[in-house]
């Protein structure tokens, strides 16, 4: 199925017999396996609203996001959170759209400073799993009182309603960008200098450590202020090394490659996301062996182990959770791929899906 408006949409839903395999654009491949009758949201596509002195935007869940990068770009704007392109890593095709960056939150290494995909999301709309057309937020920033709905929405992978409109607030695109180098660092020294640099006043918003050993810091702006914040910051991190320098041409690409773990892309193994305290990371990528890619100044750690391994009983309880984003389909039915919720919040989650989709019929098991 692949309905063309809104209201198509709220028909189907209304009168599926069964489970519905919700996709946008089939890119992000992730969760465990489902069986259904496919209902596509590309049929929804074109943007609604896009006020860029405002900096906002309004546009369908089907809209491919490289349309939407494009526009933005044409204004010297961009999305804030920098999102994560799968196709890579998991080995798909097709175009991602913006619900599907919704569903899954997609977030990218500005994430440290910028928020997730959630906290620019500022409007939604979609379709329960009864039909029902439902409406949360707007095209402003503000705070009211009652279910945010918009922040359920983000990661929510389909499970409580289809998605067909979504707004978000926007941000000027740089002038500028500088990239610092770091070269001989172990994760624990990385770890810690991310720490100094994240803590300082030079508005760091990049900090990774990839698995060839560089430690990557990224500043952007106006050119003279990357000028001076990049020069201020190696001499404030002096006691980790004399860092290489890459202006924004060169750092464009190596950026690219931390958001969508290019290391990772083609070869074995399944690849796992570790979402923890940044000084916590080194000790369970140790425990974990494997290859790591560590973003979000060590908050987040990707890391790609032997075919089937079982993650969670590898490095025992930890504060953090794990998510099994790239393995076959019989790993991901053997393996929970999202992390299992202590009983309370398994409780909540169970109550709001039987509130948004009491027939249980959107991506059913899909995060169980």
């Amino acid at each position: 199925m692949r309905p063309q408006t809104e209201a198509e949409l709220a028909e189907a839903v209304r009168g599926a017999a069964g489970p519905l395999v919700v996709r946008g654009g089939g890119t992000r491949g992730i969760g465990r396996p489902v069986a259904g009758e496919v209902l596509e949201t590309g049929g929804l596509s074109g943007v609604t609203l896009y006020e860029p002195g405002a900096l906002t935007l309004v546009a369908k869940a089907g809209t491919p996001l490289a349309e939407v990068e494009a526009a933005l770009a044409a204004e010297g704007q961009r999305l804030p959170f920098e999102p994560m392109d799968h196709r890579g890593l998991l080995g798909q095709g097709g175009e991602p759209t913006l619900g599907g960056m919704v569903a899954a939150n997609a977030s990218g290494p500005r994430r440290v400073q910028a928020g997730a995909c959630r906290d620019s999301l500022i409007g939604v709309r979609f379709v329960d799993g009864t039909g029902a057309v439902i409406k949360n937020g707007g095209r402003v920033m503000k705070n009211v009182t009652g279910y945010d709905l918009v922040k359920l929405m983000a990661g929510s992978w389909g499970t409580l309603g289809v998605l067909s409109e979504v707004a978000f607030k926007l941000l000027p695109a740089p002038s500028s960008a500088a990239t610092l180098v770091f070269d001989g660092l172990d994760s624990a020294q990385a770890v810690a200098m991310f720490a100094a640099a994240l803590g300082s006043p030079f508005e760091v918003n990049g900090a990774a450590h990839l698995p060839d050993g560089r430690s990557v810091l990224r500043v952007e702006g106006f050119a003279s202020s990357v000028t001076y914040r990049a020069g201020a910051l190696g001499r404030h991190l002096a006691r980790f090394g004399s860092p290489g320098v890459l202006d924004r041409e060169e750092s464009e690409p190596l950026w690219v490659s931390v958001r969508d773990v290019v290391p990772f892309h083609g070869g074995g193994g399944d690849v796992w996301r570790l979402s923890v305290k940044p000084s916590d990371a080194p000790g369970l990528v140790a425990k974990a062996g494997g290859e790591a890619l560590y973003d979000w100044g060590g908050g987040l750690v990707w890391l790609r182990v032997a075919v089937g391994t079982d993650l969670r009983a590898a490095l025992g309880a930890f504060q953090g959770h794990a998510t099994l984003v790239r393995a076959s389909a019989d790993t991901r039915r053997a393996l929970a791929p999202f992390q299992p919720e202590h009983a309370p919040v398994a409780a909540l989650t169970r109550g709001l899906r039987a509130k948004f989709d009491p027939r249980g019929i959107l991506n059913p098991g899909l995060m169980e």
